[in-house]
């Protein structure tokens, strides 16, 4: 078989072989009658010319790090992604096999170790085998140049650089030539044939031996037998032409050149040669895997992608930490744990189909580190967007994954609940939570400095009402309980404790009408966005005690020598006080607990201790449960989703995993998708119960209620801060008091309530209340609190017999 056309060497071909030996006969002092200047007649040139080209070129070439792949391990140190510009992974050459270092000399360079730079001797004989057979069959050129050249091609950053490395040109010939008697002068020639088998291309997107060896046969290049050395060697001439995967005949035909010249020159004896040649390639193909594409964990591996580019420690730019990335030969360790990735998976594609106009995702992150140990959801990498495919990572915040992320409805409620623990408000406060109820939104106390709200809010709920306490209001996810236990807290304190324990609030004000602002008294059922990675971190912070640790999936990087060369952790604070956090997950708890939503609805309960959240938002466009153990915290949410995921949409009505849906709750839908994944995980959990709470944070320290009655508001307000309570000012009541001066509180005064709990203040109208037939209190007063509602009341739906209205 004949070479390609394009290899035949034409006149101007021969004649700028001819040019390059004038060349190196002007470079080694050799420019003498009878050689140089008879060459340089034929080409028109002068000898002076000439040596004074040479003189004018750089004397040596810097040789950059080879371009290598970078390998993504998990927490187990099994690679999950390769990372890569150039498919190739160096190694020196006593992990080359020596059949395949004798190989690659016999056909490209057979006197390699005899000559320097360039084989005059060679260089001759090639050009009159070429032509006696009409195409090249031996290499003019030796292993040095042929080195000099690829290394220039690989160092080229622009077009010019490339054009210029690769021209036919007299100008590149010289200057490879340079640098290649450079090379000879300073490198060993060892040191130059394992550059040059770690830089050549061996077609089909492999680069340098190593990967060559691992991708058409599966062993690695210290392994290689004379079958694949030979067919190996024969692909750098011309990789394209003789890619086996493309080409097998002509592969296999040069292959056995390669035998044949090896037998020519004993290096195998005829009869092996022979031998091998009877063989067939015996191609063992491994598909080259370029990306999170392929990944095992593609929406974990694109995150660990994104996140590392954001890092400057990795480079001043964005592009500059890419091209380190997929070329730096790194070894980045995560903390993806796959079992974990494994469950998640399966129950996230157990619960949402792809197709779905729904999307599942769910995230893990271990207590107490911010290790992210898994990330899923239901659509799949790709592009094929009818066939439910997406690069959109609905998992992460928007920075790492480019999805807006959904509400995240009732799962907020915590972050008020951690607030009002940290005022001191017991966890035995009451409120009397009606069905529905409307607050002046000027009643919740906005950050310092920042306006007041306006505007009433129009708050229900649709799980249970009347007096309850923390644990029953958040047991049973009552808005409206909420609603009053924001109302003491305030709207600053919640959104800040949120903000410090991961959630990624960046819109407090929204845009000048307001809308889509993040810090609203409406704050407490979850009206910002956010994502399963997000949520999972907050809840972390609970399960660790109140210590804060960042979101990451990389513990440290390796660069190509195994050197550490970055190392990666949380970042922890406390950002809650302990106290805090333990009183929130005994609350919280209770989810998980007979009575709880997730325990009755959803299943959740584990077989160590756990505690949860539920999350509905009100127009049922996404659905939540975040549920922990102090090993490990899970977030998972359904959210409509339309095929593009740019917009949001109703669940019910639609038709998901099969199944059409009638209605959505956190508890019923997303809370089984959970406890999938989680059944699994609490298989491999060691039994950790959470740390019990103080009792003064359930109960509060006894504490008389200070007798205001007949106080202006401001002189009761103040008397009762001092006195260690939270005070309220909950409207106007029928007192015989004089207008404007305190009717009565509830607790009354003189009674004992818990120190930090809500004492209800109600201002007299001046105007006597009607008799009454039952004597259950309501009088003016402090005792028109009577015993009838605890700490409820508020704007004249929480009070107790004694004042207000009852709903």
């Amino acid at each position: 078989m004949s070479e390609p056309s394009s290899d035949r060497l034409t006149a101007g071909r021969i004649a700028s072989h001819l040019g390059v030996m004038v060349a190196v006969a002007a470079v080694m002092g050799v420019v003498v009658a009878g050689l140089a200047i008879p060459f340089a007649g034929v080409l028109g040139i002068g000898a002076r010319q000439v040596a004074d080209t040479m003189d004018n070129l750089p004397a040596s070439l810097e040789t950059d790090p080879l371009p290598q792949k970078t390998k993504i391990l998990d927490a187990d140190g099994d690679t999950i992604a390769t990372l890569y510009d150039e498919n190739r992974v160096n190694v020196s050459l006593d992990q080359i096999s020596r059949t395949m270092v004798k190989s690659i000399v016999a056909i490209e360079d057979y006197r390699f170790y005899q000559h320097g730079a360039l084989d005059l001797k060679g260089t001759l004989r090639a050009l009159i085998t070429n032509q006696a057979n009409s195409g090249v069959v031996q290499g003019g050129s030796s292993i040095t140049q042929q080195m000099v050249k690829m290394t220039l091609l690989t160092q080229a950053n622009t077009k010019a650089e490339q054009k210029a490395a690769t021209d036919d040109t007299y100008a590149r010939k010289l200057r490879e030539l340079r640098y290649a008697i450079a090379f000879e002068q300073h490198y060993s020639k060892d040191w130059i044939l394992e550059r040059y088998l770690n830089i050549a291309y061996f077609g089909d997107g492999t680069y340098g031996v190593q990967s060559a060896a691992r991708h058409y046969f599966n062993v690695n290049a210290k392994n290689l037998d004379l079958r694949q050395s030979a067919m190996l060697a024969g692909l750098v001439k011309n990789p394209t032409g003789y890619d086996p995967t493309n080409s097998p005949d002509a592969a296999l035909e040069r292959r056995n050149v390669v035998l044949d010249r090896m037998a020519e020159l004993n290096v195998i004896s005829h009869a092996k040669a022979e031998k091998t040649k009877k063989m067939d390639l015996g191609l063992h193909v491994q598909p080259a895997k370029n990306g999170c594409l392929n990944s095992r964990a593609p929406f974990f591996c694109d995150y660990a992608v994104n996140w590392l580019l954001a890092d400057p420690s990795l480079g001043k730019t964005v592009e500059e930490r890419k091209k380190l990335l997929k070329s730096g030969g790194l070894v980045i360790h995560t903390t993806l744990n796959m079992d974990d990735q494994v469950a998640a998976d399966n129950a996230v594609r157990d619960h949402v189909a792809k197709e779905d106009q729904a999307v599942g995702a769910m995230a893990m992150v271990e207590p107490g580190t911010g290790k992210v140990e898994a990330l899923a959801q239901s659509r799949p990498m790709g592009r094929d967007e009818k066939a439910g495919e997406t690069f959109l990572n609905y998992t992460v915040p928007t920075k790492y994954g480019d999805s807006a992320g959904f509400q995240a409805g009732s799962t907020f409620k915590p972050f008020v609940l951690a607030a009002a623990v940290n005022q001191g408000v017991p966890l035995s406060t009451t409120f009397n939570a009606p069905i529905t109820m409307t607050i002046p939104q000027d009643e919740f106390q906005n950050c310092p400095g920042q306006p007041s709200f306006a505007g009433e809010w129009h708050v229900s709920t649709s799980t249970s009402s009347g007096p309850m306490d923390i644990y029953r209001g958040t047991r049973e996810s009552v808005n409206t309980f909420y609603a009053m236990l924001e109302r003491v807290t305030g709207v600053c304190k919640p959104f800040e404790i949120a903000k410090k324990l991961g959630v990624e609030l960046t819109d407090p004000k929204g845009d000048s009408h307001g809308y889509g602002a993040e810090r609203v008294p409406t704050f407490t059922l979850g009206i910002a966005n956010a994502s399963p990675l997000e949520m999972a971190e907050a809840y972390a912070t609970f399960a660790a005690r109140g210590l804060h640790c960042d979101s990451h999936p990389v513990t440290s990087i390796d660069d190509s020598a195994g050197t550490e060369l970055q190392t990666y952790d949380g970042h922890c604070t406390q950002a809650l006080p302990p106290a805090t956090a333990d009183a929130v997950n005994d609350v919280l708890r209770g989810v998980q607990e007979p009575g709880g939503f997730g325990y009755d609805l959803g299943g959740t309960n584990l077989s160590v201790p756990s505690a949860g959240k539920t999350g509905t938002t009100q127009d049922g466009k996404s659905v939540w449960f975040v549920g922990y153990t102090p090993q490990i915290a899970t977030a998972a949410m359904i959210a409509g989703a339309s095929k593009d995921g740019q917009k949001p949409i109703e669940l019910a009505g639609q038709t998901i995993h099969g199944n059409y849906i009638y209605e959505v709750s956190g508890s019923g839908f997303a809370g089984p998708m959970w406890a999938q994944a989680m059944h699994v995980v609490d298989d491999n959990l060691d039994y950790q119960d959470f740390t019990p709470p103080d009792l003064t944070a359930v109960q509060g320290v006894p504490t008389t209620v200070p007798s205001v009655s007949g106080m202006t508001m401001s002189e009761a307000l103040s008397a009762l801060k001092n006195a260690g309570f939270t005070p309220i000012d909950a409207g106007t009541a029928a007192s015989s008091n004089p207008a404007g001066t305190v009717a009565y509180t509830s607790p009354a005064g003189g009674s004992s309530a818990p120190s930090g709990s809500v004492v209800t203040v109600y201002e007299s109208t001046g105007v006597p209340p009607p008799p009454t037939h039952s004597g259950g209190g309501g009088g003016g007063g402090d005792q028109g609190g009577g015993n009838g509602g605890g700490n409820g009341g508020g704007h004249g739906n929480g009070g107790g017999n004694g004042g207000g209205h009852r709903h």
